[in-house]
């Protein structure tokens, strides 16, 4: 008798929480239908709890129902787990196998993602997400081993306890921010079915004397109602507001739509309606104004996208139904939300859909058409294994704010400050005199095929350094009284790493004779060997670069050997110097070819002596100076002696139509 009654109880009980079961559920799927998934995840899971695990195929839809809540929650760790409960239990969908592969992925577990992408891809190959998602799980590693430039930081003033999000500047001189927030002083007293938190209101601070941020405080005026009010959008020109409204009245639920507030002073008019979307059957939210001013971008799920939430546009007069897609170099079967314009015409925004790091991915849009776009992932440390989302500068600059939900279980957004350090970018010149000393008196011109047109003064050291952009082409003339000038043409690397770019100017004197260095003849023969080249042609340009200038090239012979036949030699070997640059464009009239033989000894420069110790500044290399020293030292002499030179004539070759 008392295991009957044993039995009879036991099965009581079972009747009894499969009927409460059953009853969670069906509120749970009523809860689900009218999007509050925060109060339908906590029916699903006591319907979980209460069906017996015989019964897999109802614990397989539960778990996954349950699953589904907390993902659209951002609740990582929870829907995991759930969604591997559906698993267990086959769940016969095989879209759970890549929901799955999503969550791991939010949770880090690379490897064992790509191997949940697989599985779904083998029960449906052309399941774009999972294509995406699997092509992400091999591009991760990647971004992590080379993450960018950007410095990251949670910022310690705008965040509460719940969530704060989407930031935007609110004045020319960037000293108010606003943000979307849940925190305990939103106007509604309601706490949201969908979030389980507070419905959201737009908040603002404002930047100090020492221009830190101040505690933030609710937008003053009608803006906030006691529904959701958030991620907000300024005008150009700041005057106008457009944000998210939507009523989560459960007497009267209706989709997202956008609103508009003006300013007056410091407060805001109440919201009203933009783009005749009030009473629409689609969402339409997270709007964002063109840099010129003349067109609305927004997200929305209406006919006609590409799966899921899409970016629109519409002009800033229009209506929202029969807006224009920005088509699927953007939109993907995933949602893409949050857009956001830089003022130089770069458009930000977030994707779940475009291979990314984890959840939603911030993405920079360059146009190249009316219909045609570059995208790029902006890689870590910007984008996370969590959501990221809602990118705003500060004007020109590269730093401003985002929202995130990393490193927190629940999912809650928090604000964060980016800055990407500036790439610098700098010339390094030195002007001196060829063969000898700085140049203070030296002025640098500096010119760029993006308009730069500078004029630069040197140091006292003849040193000079300019900051240059990446990717830009200059031309730099070196000049000085009393020289030629002397041109260098370089092109700053596009990349975004500091760079340093050496230059020299070696400026040739007027008065004086030059050195041409490296000029090599075959042995007793005016034979010009082909290590010469390079000196030469550095003189070619030289000439090219000063058209007015002509010269005498002189060849200097050592005093060895008969005066007749070194004169000789020297002649022919200017001689060959001259034909060389006539080959290579200079014209005839403005070269003088004279061989000196060794009737012009070299006289010591400053330069020299410091060089040579033992030969005096002044000091004429004469024959009889040579041979009063030792045999090594008289070489070095002769070497000097041995040289080729050019000597300015005079500047105003061609001036004037004359020659």
């Amino acid at each position: 008798m008392k295991r009957v009654a044993t039995f009879m109880i036991m099965s009581a009980l079972w009747l009894l929480c499969s009927c409460g079961a059953e009853l969670s559920l069906r509120k749970g799927d009523q809860r689900y239908a009218l999007g509050e998934y925060t109060e339908a995840a906590a029916l699903y899971k006591k319907a979980y709890a209460g069906t017996p695990a015989s019964e897999k195929e109802l614990r397989a839809q539960t778990a996954f129902k349950l699953a589904e809540c907390y993902r659209r929650t951002n609740y990582v760790p929870r829907a995991l787990a759930a969604y591997k409960n559906a698993v267990r239990y086959h769940y016969p969908d095989s879209v759970v196998y890549r929901y799955l592969a999503d969550m791991l992925r939010l949770d880090g577990k690379t490897a064992e993602a790509e191997k949940n992408y697989l599985i779904a891809l083998q029960h449906d190959s052309t399941d774009v997400l999972a294509q995406n998602g699997l092509e992400s799980c091999r591009l991760i590693q990647g971004w992590k081993d080379n993450p960018t430039r950007y410095i990251v930081k949670k910022d310690p003033v705008l965040n509460g306890r719940y969530s704060d999000w989407s930031p935007v500047f609110g004045t020319p001189e960037y000293d108010v921010v606003y943000f979307t927030s849940s925190r305990k002083e939103c106007a509604g007293e309601e706490i949201n079915a969908i979030t389980g938190m507070k419905n959201c209101d737009i908040f603002m601070s404002r930047k100090d004397d020492k221009g830190n941020w101040k505690k933030p405080e609710p937008v003053e005026g009608g803006l906030n109602s006691e529904f959701e009010d958030g991620t907000c959008a300024m005008s150009p020109d700041f005057s106008t507001m457009y944000y998210t409204y939507c009523s989560s009245d459960p007497q009267q639920p209706r989709p997202a739509t956008i609103y508009k507030s003006s300013r007056s002073d410091a407060s805001w008019s109440e919201g009203t309606p933009f783009g005749s979307s009030k009473d629409s059957i689609y969402n339409f939210a997270h709007p964002t104004v063109s840099p010129d001013g003349e067109w609305l971008y927004f997200v929305s799920d209406m006919d006609g996208g590409y799966g899921g939430l899409d970016l629109w546009r519409i002009p800033i007069s229009g209506r929202l139904i029969g807006a224009e897609n920005l088509g699927p170099d953007i939109n993907t079967p995933g949602n893409e939300m949050f857009p956001m314009f830089r003022r130089n015409g770069e458009l930000y925004f977030s994707s779940n859909g475009h291979p990314g790091m984890g959840g939603l991915d911030i993405f920079c849009a360059v146009s190249t058409s009316d219909t045609t776009w570059t995208v790029t992932n902006l890689g870590t440390p910007v984008n996370s294994q969590a959501d990221d989302f809602g990118m705003t500068f500060e004007g020109d600059y590269t730093r401003g704010f985002f929202s995130s939900n990393r490193g927190d279980g629940r999912g809650r957004d928090h604000i964060y400050r980016f800055e990407l350090p500036e790439t610098v970018h700098n010339i390094i010149g030195w002007v001196y005199e060829k063969d000898g000393y700085e140049l203070p008196d030296a002025l640098v011109y500096l010119i760029g095929n993006d308009g730069t047109n500078l004029k630069l003064n040197v140091r006292e050291d003849g040193s000079f350094t300019q900051r240059v952009k990446p990717g830009v082409s200059y031309l730099l003339l070196g000049t000085a009284k009393g020289f030629m000038n002397y041109k260098q043409e370089m092109t700053a690397d596009s990349t975004n790493q500091d760079r340093e770019y050496v230059l020299q100017f070696p400026l040739s004197s007027i008065s004086k004779p030059v050195m041409i260095d490296n000029i090599f003849f075959d042995f007793g023969r005016a034979t010009l060997r082909a290590e010469s080249a390079q000196s030469l042609d550095e003189l070619v340009q030289l000439l090219n670069d000063n058209a007015g200038v002509t010269i005498e090239i002189g060849a200097h012979c050592d005093y060895v050997g008969d005066d007749d036949y070194n004169k000789r030699l020297s002649q022919q070997r200017a001689e060959s110097v001259v034909e060389y640059l006539i080959k290579n464009g200079i014209d005839s009239k403005r070269l003088t070819a004279r061989g000196y033989g060794e009737s012009t000894p070299k006289t010591v420069t400053k330069k020299i002596a410091e060089k040579y110790d033992f030969l005096p500044e002044g000091t004429q290399l004469t024959e009889e100076f040579i041979k009063s020293l030792p045999d090594d030292r008289q070489e070095i002499c002769n070497q000097l002696n041995r040289r080729t030179e050019f000597r300015v004539i005079r500047t105003t070759y061609g001036l004037f139509g004359g020659k």
